[in-house]
C-alpha cells in the first residue's frame, strides 16, 4: 500500500514572492503640479483671512499679522520672512527640498499678488473665512509636504522634527501656533482672536489627520 504524505509541497524557491505594494516616487511633473496647486490653496486662504481681518498659525499667521502693521501683502511677507529658512531647509533636508521650498514660496507670492486681479471678495463671513481659509491652507501645506517641499519657517521645522524624531507635524505646528496667536492679542478684538484660533485649528486638523509617518506611500 502506498502511503500519502499529508504535508503540502514547499513552494519553489525559483518563484519570487511579489511584494505587497511597491511605492512609486513622484515624477517631476507630478511634483510641479501638486506644489502649484498647494501654493494656490495657500494664497487663496491668505486672501480670505486677510479680507476677514484674521490671523492664523504658522508663517501664514506671521505674514498676516505683519500685513496689518506694514503696507505689504501677506503673500509678499510670506516670502520675505521665509528667506532665512531656505538655507536651513536645504542643509537639514537636502538641496532638492530647499530648492522646492524656495520655488513654493516664490509661487505663493506670485499667485497671491495676481489673485486680487482675478477675483474680488465683496463680502465674507469671518467664521467661513476662518474655517474654510484655514482648511485650504492646511491642504496646501499638505500637498506641498507630500511632494518633498515645505512652506518654510514653522512648517520646515515641523517636517524636520517629524523626519528625524517621528514627531507629528500637526502637533509641533500647533505648539508654535499658540505663540503666534498670543502675539496677535494686542491688535485683535476678542471675536477676531477666537476666529483666528479656529483658523489655526483648521490648518492643524488637516495636518494631524492626513500627514502622519507611514500613512502616505507616495514620495
Amino acid at each position: 500500500m502506498t502511503s500519502i504524505d499529508p504535508t503540502p509541497p514547499a513552494p519553489s524557491p525559483a518563484l519570487p514572492v511579489p511584494p505587497a505594494h511597491v511605492a512609486r516616487p513622484h515624477s517631476p511633473a507630478e511634483d510641479f503640479y501638486a506644489i502649484a496647486i498647494g501654493c494656490a490653496f495657500i494664497a487663496m486662504g491668505l486672501m480670505l483671512l486677510k479680507q476677514a481681518k484674521l490671523v492664523t498659525g504658522g508663517m501664514a499667521g506671521i505674514a498676516l499679522l505683519l500685513s496689518y502693521l506694514i503696507h505689504l501683502s501677506p503673500a509678499t511677507l510670506f516670502l520675505l520672512i521665509n528667506i532665512p529658512f531656505f538655507l536651513f531647509a536645504g542643509r537639514a533636508m537636502g538641496m532638492a527640498f530647499g530648492l522646492k521650498t524656495l520655488f513654493a514660496n516664490i509661487a505663493i507670492m506670485g499667485v497671491g499678488l495676481a489673485m486680487p486681479y482675478a477675483m474680488e471678495i465683496a463680502r465674507i463671513s469671518p467664521f467661513f473665512a476662518a474655517l474654510f481659509g484655514g482648511s485650504i491652507i492646511g491642504f496646501g501645506i499638505l500637498a506641498i509636504a507630500r511632494h518633498g517641499a515645505g512652506v518654510g519657517g514653522v512648517g520646515v521645522v515641523a517636517l524636520i522634527l517629524q523626519k528625524s524624531r517621528g514627531w507629528n507635524a500637526g502637533r509641533t505646528q500647533m505648539a508654535c501656533d499658540v505663540l503666534i496667536l498670543l502675539a496677535s492679542l494686542p491688535i485683535l478684538n476678542a471675536e477676531r482672536f477666537g476666529l483666528s484660533v479656529l483658523s489655526a485649528a483648521a490648518i492643524n486638523a488637516v495636518l494631524f489627520v492626513n500627514h502622519r509617518p507611514g500613512r502616505y506611500i507616495g514620495h
